[in-house]
């Protein structure tokens, strides 16, 4: 089973999808670490040099051109499931967990480590929550997508097994 886990940057998709690849003895792979190794360039370097849009269309490509093991947990970048018709894509190639999590708590878990991320640069404190409250009412109608909403806040990797278990 191919596993796509989506959610806000901070939602722990990275840690968590790890942790349930162990678990359930698959591949993990990060999608933002392939298309790092890809590019030679991290994603803040390439999103600096060639903007967002080249950003959102070489993130896509990735996606859809990356050779997926039958078993594997894929972790996303936070806005990937909102660009062209990948959120489509990735219901029809798997299963798709949103963990989901509260602007407060994002932006708590944000706040250090924001070199980065290029979209947070420059934001803190009430000034951050409020841009996290902003991206996440454009990306809800997307990431409502998904085969499974979790409450990301004490989601643990077991939890996250059993829930799809009972699937």
């Amino acid at each position: 089973m191919k596993i796509f886990l989506i959610g806000f940057m901070g939602s722990g998709k990275t840690t968590l999808g790890r942790k349930l690849a162990a678990r359930m003895g698959c591949e993990f792979i990060d999608l933002d670490h392939k298309l790092e190794q890809q590019v030679e360039l991290s994603i803040a370097e390439y999103f600096s040099i060639f903007g967002e849009d080249a950003f959102r269309t070489l993130e896509s490509e990735v996606l859809k051109k990356t050779i997926y093991p039958d078993n594997v947990i894929i972790s996303t970048g936070g806005g990937l499931p909102c660009y062209f018709d990948n959120m489509e894509w990735m219901n029809a190639n798997g299963k798709v967990i949103y963990i989901k999590l509260s602007p407060k708590t994002l932006a708590d878990r944000l706040e250090t480590g924001k070199e980065e991320r290029p979209l947070l640069q420059d934001k803190h404190g009430d000034d951050l929550v409020a841009f996290i409250e902003q991206k996440l009412a454009e990306r809800e109608g997307f990431y409502s997508q998904a085969n499974i909403i979790a409450d990301g806040l004490s989601l643990t990797a077991e939890r996250l097994e059993q829930i799809l278990g009972a699937e």
